[in-house]
């Protein structure tokens, strides 16, 4: 398992990495060094490309956008993206991401709509084309709001989309605990409950998302084995804010000493949309993450390669390491210093390592604060080499 694909767009001449600016606020940063089409495989964002230029793509809010919009016949479809290109007209074509099921011809392609935010407000355009999972845009114009696919409809209990099952364990002495989530395939969406998770060292099970489209507005039931405990066991497939608590439901399988079987229903046809099977050997690997004696120090050594390469939000490190003296002034202008990325991090993991374990678990801390979703990979790819 690799997350090429988290950080990098494929193009004509091979991948191109992609600069996170800031982790807090989703910042990207990516220049595309020739003519061609670059498709960033995470988001599922493409741009066909006339020459040289520079793209900086920011995830933004719905919630705040459509704060003054008073019409309730839009439909969130898709992660909202502030754009900005230099130079502009650069980008011929645009594929913008979309969870629409189009697959049972339920869906009038008339109703999508693509958001421009504007000081004067939202301005909608209709796509040149819409496929399935993107709607295609020809010489798009960019605003600094951004944009994103939306859809019409009057009757949104009704529309079938492409949803993402998400389950997540936490191991305890006495109880394991799983979080179900059931969300529209939204990448932002999942980046910001793999985030909050690894907050709590929840690590995720890789499964099968439900094999049909589900109907946004829709209802369902999660139920299990007899012995589970479950909580919240209705589950409503709707769309908030990634910058919101994501709703879950929350299953106890006490030592879990037999495999367990999790399955989803919906509420008013009672057929079922979603099932896997969970058994205690899938869980053993992750006794070291889950237990008090856990080191972060021993963490920091085990990923030192990974880390090196794929450590991004340096500057708040390098505060959180000089408040706690762990860095000197001088060391941490030494680390500055460094013209490439990837230098920047052996310096800082070298003068971090030279100073001990205590330093290391401040280090460890401060990447679990401010790139929970690089140290959730972490903790998900070392288990994948594991098994």
């Amino acid at each position: 398992k690799t997350d090429s694909s988290s950080y990098q767009f494929w193009g004509p001449d091979g991948n191109v990495a992609i600069d996170l600016i800031d982790g807090n606020l989703n910042t990207y940063s990516v220049h595309f060094p020739t003519a061609g089409w670059y498709l960033w495989p995470a988001t599922g964002v493409a741009f066909g490309v006339r020459t040289a230029v520079t793209v900086k793509i920011a995830y933004a809010s719905w919630r705040k956008h459509l704060a003054q919009q008073q019409d309730e016949s839009w439909l969130t479809a898709g992660p909202l993206f502030d754009i900005i290109v230099d130079p502009e007209g650069a980008i011929s074509k645009m594929h913008l991401p979309h969870f629409i099921s189009l697959q049972l011809d339920e869906v009038d392609i008339s109703w999508f709509q693509v958001a421009h935010f504007t000081d004067e407000g939202m301005v909608l355009e209709q796509p040149a084309q819409v496929e399935p999972f993107y709607a295609v845009l020809e010489n798009p114009t960019f605003t600094l709001r951004g944009m994103l696919l939306r859809l019409f409809s009057g009757t949104h209990l009704s529309v079938p989309i492409t949803s993402t099952t998400l389950l997540y364990y936490h191991l305890h002495p006495e109880d394991i605990k799983f979080h179900v989530y059931l969300i529209p395939s939204d990448s932002l969406l999942t980046k910001a409950i793999d985030e909050e998770e690894a907050r709590f060292h929840g690590v995720r099970l890789q499964t099968s998302p439900p094999l049909e489209p589900l109907n946004f507005g829709s209802r369902y039931i999660l139920s299990g084995s007899a012995h589970l405990e479950i909580v919240n066991q209705e589950l409503k497939l709707s769309y908030r804010s990634p910058e919101e608590i994501q709703p879950f439901s929350k299953v106890y399988a006490g030592q879990m000493k037999e495999p367990i079987h999790l399955e989803i229903t919906d509420k008013r046809l009672g057929n079922l949309v979603w099932e896997t099977l969970v058994k205690p050997v899938d869980l053993h690997v992750g006794d070291a993450l889950a237990s008090p004696t856990f080191s972060g120090a021993a963490f920091v050594k085990e990923h030192y390669r990974q880390l090196q390469a794929r450590m991004w939000c340096l500057g708040g490190v390098l505060d959180d390491l000089q408040d706690r003296e762990v860095l000197s002034e001088d060391e941490k202008e030494l680390v500055e210093q460094e013209q490439t990325r990837q230098k920047k991090n052996k310096t800082l993991l070298s003068l971090v390592e030279k100073k001990g374990d205590q330093a290391l678990e401040l280090l460890y801390w401060s990447l679990s604060t401010r790139d929970p979703y690089l140290m959730s990979y972490l903790r998900q790819a070392g288990l994948s080499l594991t098994r």
